[in-house]
């Protein structure tokens, strides 16, 4: 990622260039970024994520969220398992009252009692898939939530942190496109930005196509300050970032090549996501301010944008 100046020594102008993944035939990647003499460089190499530890985490997450799934679990179980038996004996009887025609007044409450049995586990085996179904959904959603929160982010020249350390602090929106799409994005975002960031929005940028997006800071020099805040984040560990993003479009049947973006919740988990360009219009409408009475209170209340 490059910040150069542009124009003049005593012009405002900046212009941003944003880390980009790396060619698939190359392992690592490194992109350099300058600010008034300062250099940063973000490493874009392959680092291996724990994913059986994501995977324990997801799953006792899952269990907190819904405490008594394994429970309902367990007797949906018992009561197929119990009605499995029932079936086998009602099963049993019969074929031994069809084979003696003395017992055949018997046959109507057998097969009554036979069909009880069958529904029984119809009904009981279907909530169970069900039930499972559900807690495996919850399950993946939840690792790839986990796995967002290791993405690594360069806040500071000498600060890199995973997403999970804003969690509470800032509300996190990934734009991921391409240049152009960054741009537009970025230049969209500025008559929001002192709204956005006063409800804590923070902008990660990902460039897709291997072009460079210029952001020009033109603005006064506390408003310069303030869009440069709000996006500050650079993505760290490329691809990590482009593995996680590819998953999330498969799953959501988008085309690979579509710019999105995605927003989280205060608490880290994802709140919206669309195709094209953020709504940052809506995002300062819904969302609640960071300081103040609410504070805290409506942080599960972020809307859907």
């Amino acid at each position: 990622m490059a910040l150069a100046p542009f124009g003049s020594a005593n012009s405002n102008t900046l212009f941003l260039t944003l880390p980009t993944p790396p060619p698939h035939n190359h392992p690592t990647s490194t992109v350099t970024f300058y600010s008034h003499q300062r250099s940063i460089v973000c490493s874009a190499s392959n680092k291996p994520s724990n994913s059986s530890q994501i995977s324990s985490i997801a799953k006792i997450r899952s269990e907190v969220l819904s405490p008594f799934r394994s429970v309902r679990m367990f007797f949906y179980i018992t009561f197929v398992a119990s009605g499995s038996l029932g079936t086998l004996i009602a099963t049993s009887q019969l074929i031994a009252a069809l084979a003696n025609p003395s017992r055949a007044s018997e046959v109507s409450e057998i097969l009554k009692g036979l069909g009880i049995d069958i529904g029984a586990v119809s009904l009981f085996a279907f909530l169970y898939f069900n039930e499972n179904k559900a807690k495996n959904a919850q399950v993946a959603r939840l690792s790839r939530e986990e796995i967002l929160s290791n993405l690594k982010l360069r806040v500071t020249e000498k600060k890199i942190i995973p997403v999970s350390s804003l969690r509470g602090i800032a509300r996190i929106v990934i734009c991921a496109g391409p240049a152009s799409f960054i741009t537009e994005s970025f230049q969209r975002s500025e008559p929001f930005t002192e709204g956005l960031l006063d409800r804590g929005v923070l902008v990660v940028p990902f460039v897709t196509d291997g072009n460079s997006p210029v952001l020009e800071f033109e603005e006064t020099e506390k408003l310069a300050t303030r869009r440069k805040r709000l996006w500050q984040l650079a993505p760290v560990y490329i691809n990590e970032w482009s593995g996680w993003l590819d998953e999330q479009k498969k799953l959501a049947g988008v085309s690979s090549e579509s710019p999105v973006y995605l927003s989280l919740r205060m608490d880290g988990r994802v709140r919206g996501s669309g195709v094209g360009y953020p709504p940052w219009n809506a995002m300062v409408a819904q969302l609640p301010p960071v300081n103040g009475i609410w504070t805290g209170l409506l942080d599960g209340m972020d809307g859907r944008v």
